[in-house]
């Protein structure tokens, strides 16, 4: 029997996911303990630079974060017991969404748009990923083959 493994996703794989997906989550500090919170999300891409924007409400706990935060997403396949993530280290910005028509152009349209108007952006200092391969069954009739 192969056992689980994982493997390392190359960087535009990441990117490709990060471009597919709209929820996510992201990770700060607060009163010296880890938070971590789903939010929505878009990836802007302009002039060779690449964000992930987001939409909060003014003073909650995203907003009042730190400058330091992680973002991820992932996938998850329990019937396969398979799965991915892709991992982002950066700054968080807040930024005008009337500048340079962000507004119009990167909504993140978040679930709940309610009193969601303040406008951040994750400037990534990293993007890494791994994906789960589950181990191959020892039975050649395994109970999954009739799920």
């Amino acid at each position: 029997m192969q056992d689980a493994w994982a493997e390392e996703l190359p960087y535009d794989t990441c990117l490709r996911l990060l471009r597919a997906n709209e929820v996510g989550r992201i990770g700060v500090v607060v009163n010296d303990l880890p938070v971590v919170l789903p939010v929505n999300y878009r990836v802007v891409e302009t002039t060779g630079l690449l964000w992930i924007a987001l939409r909060t409400r003014p003073g909650n706990v995203i907003d009042r974060a730190a400058i330091k935060v992680a973002f991820e997403i992932d996938g998850v396949d329990p019937l396969h017991r398979e799965g991915w993530s892709v991992h982002v280290s950066g700054t968080l910005h807040r930024i005008d969404p009337d500048a340079a028509d962000f507004r119009e152009r990167f909504d993140s349209e978040p679930w709940l748009a309610s009193e969601r108007d303040r406008w951040l952006v994750i400037l990534p200092n990293t993007i890494s990923g791994r994906r789960l391969h589950a181990a191959e069954p020892e039975w050649v009739l395994h109970v999954r083959g009739f799920l």
